[in-house]
């Protein structure tokens, strides 16, 4: 597949996705419409069991590109609108999903990396969230961030503007692991198994709704989830294992 704003391969069962623009791999119009692309892909297509996203340039992702505003003009919503549904799209793409961070996630390149599912950092990487005191506000990391790290240190974070080193980020929830890259795959690769698509996406489904549901509506959803699960070939196959 061909973009101009990333770099989408898939080897080994696994599928990259490299941001790759030349001024931070910040976020534009036309990254969105590419990772739109690749999600298509991932959904309808691909045969990878997981999924890397990463930045070359020696960034991950430096934030939005303003230049796809115009001071000139009124403000809209819509591009923001197109934003969060891809980084909805990403969170619940039929895979796991790795964010490799390798120098600054900044503003829009840390709301993404909060989409995956594990988080590992490089000594080089920066994390920051710097849209308040920019006068508008981070997305849904404004939804997600609390979950992570609770609601005091996610405060501290968007309201401050405060950037985090890997150590802190590790210690505050953010990150999984801090490694470099190489090792890092090598981790992710081993640490999330064989590939059971259905079982990762009733796992994230009733991992996304545990905040809001009442007991009573979880446990429905769980049932009706594991009922999927159970009756797929991968827990067939689990069985036949266990029992010789």
């Amino acid at each position: 597949m061909t973009h101009k704003t990333l770099h989408f391969e898939e080897k080994n069962g696994v599928a990259y996705i490299t941001l790759n623009r030349p001024n931070g791999n910040r976020i534009n119009v036309e990254m969105v419409a590419d990772l739109t692309d690749v999600c298509n892909r991932l959904e309808d297509e691909s045969t990878a069991s997981h999924v890397v996203l990463t930045g070359a340039n020696g960034a991950f992702s430096c934030g939005v590109d303003f230049g796809d505003f115009h001071p000139d003009k009124e403000m809209d919503i819509h591009g923001f609108n197109k934003w969060e549904k891809i980084c909805r799209r990403l969170e619940q793409v039929p895979k796991t999903t790795v964010a490799l961070v390798d120098g600054p996630a900044i503003g829009g390149g840390f709301q993404l990396l909060l989409t995956c599912d594990l988080r590992i950092a490089t000594e080089r990487a920066r994390f920051q969230m710097p849209e308040v005191h920019m006068g508008f506000l981070p997305g849904m990391a404004t939804f997600r961030l609390a979950k992570y790290i609770g609601l005091g240190r996610a405060k501290r974070m968007m309201l401050t503007a405060e950037t985090l080193d890997p150590a802190t980020a590790l210690n505050w929830g953010i990150i999984d692991r801090i490694d470099d890259a190489e090792a890092a795959l090598q981790w992710a690769s081993e640490a999330l198994g064989p590939k059971h698509t259905v079982a990762v996406e009733m796992a994230r489904r009733l991992l996304n709704e545990s905040f809001a549901d009442s007991w009573e509506d979880a446990v429905g959803h769980f049932l009706a989830a594991q009922h999927r699960c159970i009756s797929q070939a991968a827990f067939i196959e689990t069985l036949k294992t266990q029992k010789n």
